[in-house]
């Protein structure tokens, strides 16, 4: 099978093929996409876990000026994003972004990099979703299981829902969202309403708060709770005007999930009081608490702590379902393309989906997660944040490589241009060098966030660029860039 490559040599000119590429379709909406991507986002996860971690590890209280800078990063990073999407005809996200403004061997690159990305959040989510599951069923009487037990059983479930139609996933992930966004609105609006516990002021985004510690951890976090929103071009052949559907879902999704994040973080600030929610916040942590849930019932009482408690696990269910169905596409894209074996790319009759592809990624993270189990790591801090450090790495690279495609494709294809130098320059050229800013503050405080030696740090730091340098050193890409010089002769001939 001919790999399908973009090629480089105008707007949105692709390579021929010799046979039909599989497709996926469907009719997800503006609505039904921004379920999919802001579930994988999982608001309230985020909040209890990232939110947290950033203030007790970061700047304390500056904490939301982390959810604020990598949300006006991200918002940078999708105009070049949303700007080449009609020049991207297939499905895939960065992969295909980067495959079409740096070529075939970069494409293969971004490509191995995106599916261990992928994969690491996904397995680290479900060591959090082991711990958190067996929490809520001790707290409620049931018997203490190890977190890999409940990994199990969660897996077995989601994999049952990946190999359906995506709509039912949109469905179960929608009910979720609104839920758990729900609860977190109502809090926010009970501790500002309440006027917290010093009263309601700006000290989180002052000079003081931003630098009493690491802002990059803060960053960091951030960042790792934006996981997956530029799924919305993953979801490409199943929009149902996708030339209308993804740009909107694209700049909702950022623009929602980073007020979210930071107003929520904001509101557990001021609900402990700038000057103590640092300690509060640590305390918890130490002692397996989870402060978040502390605030709900200091501010809202304890019956609404118990539906959140509920809530969190179903948070952590969608955020695990929205990855797996990420990551499918992933490599149903890639097999389409001919990078991975032509049987990922099969589509089920019956509910139009990838559900080979669906399978093979229920297999791989089910020996992942054995072998996390049996080397005996903890759920948390062996688990999950060691997992969120490489996928963080390997998001920020993926989005600093797209970036340079934006600026790279539209430095080439002038007619493509048509005049916008904001667009198409300007704001990608400033997403470039904020995201190399970022990836220094993440990279620098990176011992902190896996509680690690440097040594083991930087091996696990290093996972999403070794897995970028297979991909252009392999022989498959080498195979690509001379298939696709042989495609270019044959035209120009």
């Amino acid at each position: 099978m001919t790999a399908s490559i973009p090629r480089n040599d105008g707007p949105g000119a692709t390579s021929q093929q010799s046979q039909p590429r599989p497709a996926l379709n469907g009719r997800l909406g503006v609505a039904g996409i921004m379920f999919m991507v802001i579930a994988a986002a999982a608001p309230l996860t985020v909040i209890g876990g990232d939110g947290l971690l950033a203030i007790a590890d970061g700047p304390g209280p500056g904490a939301p000026v982390g959810f604020l800078i990598a949300g006006f990063l991200l918002l940078l990073f999708a105009v070049g994003f949303v700007t080449m999407t009609p020049f991207v005809p297939e499905a895939g996200a960065f992969f295909s972004y980067i495959n079409v403004g740096l070529g075939p061997r970069w494409g293969l690159g971004a490509a191995f990099t995106a599916l261990v990305t992928y994969t690491a959040i996904q397995v680290g989510m479900y060591g959090y979703m082991g711990w958190a599951l067996n929490d809520l069923i001790v707290f409620y009487g049931g018997p203490s299981l190890p977190w890999w037990f409940w990994a199990f059983s969660i897996l077995l479930l989601v994999g049952v829902l990946g190999y359906r139609n995506i709509e039912l996933s949109s469905k179960v992930l929608g009910l979720a969202l609104i839920l758990e966004i729900a609860v977190v609105v109502i809090l926010d609006a009970v501790v500002f309403i309440q006027g917290g516990e010093e009263g309601i002021s700006g000290t989180s985004f002052s000079l003081d708060a931003v630098s009493s510690g690491p802002l990059g951890i803060a960053v960091l976090f951030a960042f790792a709770g934006f996981m997956g929103f530029e799924a919305t071009a993953v979801f490409r052949d199943e929009a149902r005007t996708p030339d209308r559907t993804i740009p909107r879902a694209t700049y909702l999704s950022v623009a929602v999930v980073g007020v979210f994040y930071t107003v929520s973080c904001w509101a557990i600030v001021e609900a402990w009081g700038p000057s103590n929610v640092k300690e509060v916040v640590s305390q918890s942590l130490a002692s397996d608490g989870n402060a978040l849930l502390d605030t709900a019932e200091l501010y809202v009482g304890s019956t609404f702590r118990d539906f959140m408690q509920i809530l969190l696990v179903t948070s952590l269910f969608a955020c695990i379902l929205s990855f797996h169905n990420v990551i499918s596409r992933y490599q149903f894209n890639l097999a389409g393309n001919g990078l991975l074996p032509k049987t990922l790319a099969s589509v089920h009759q019956t509910e139009n989906s990838p559900h080979i592809s669906s399978l093979v990624q229920s297999a791989t993270a089910l020996i992942l997660i054995v072998v996390l189990a049996g080397a005996g790591l903890d759920p948390l801090v062996g688990v999950f944040a060691s997992m969120a450090g490489i996928s963080t790495v390997g998001m920020i690279l993926l989005l600093i490589l797209t970036s340079i495609s934006v600026l790279n494709f539209f430095r080439r294809n002038t007619t493509a241009r048509d005049g916008r130098v904001v667009t198409t320059y300007l704001v990608p050229a400033l997403s470039t060098a904020g995201m190399c800013v970022a990836l220094y503050l993440v990279l620098s405080n990176f011992t902190m966030v896996t509680d690690k030696s440097l040594l083991v740090s930087a091996m696990l730091a290093s996972v999403p660029v070794i897995a970028l340098v297979v991909g252009l050193c392999s022989r498959m890409s080498s195979r690509l860039v001379a298939a696709s010089s042989a495609e270019d002769g044959s035209r120009n001939g």
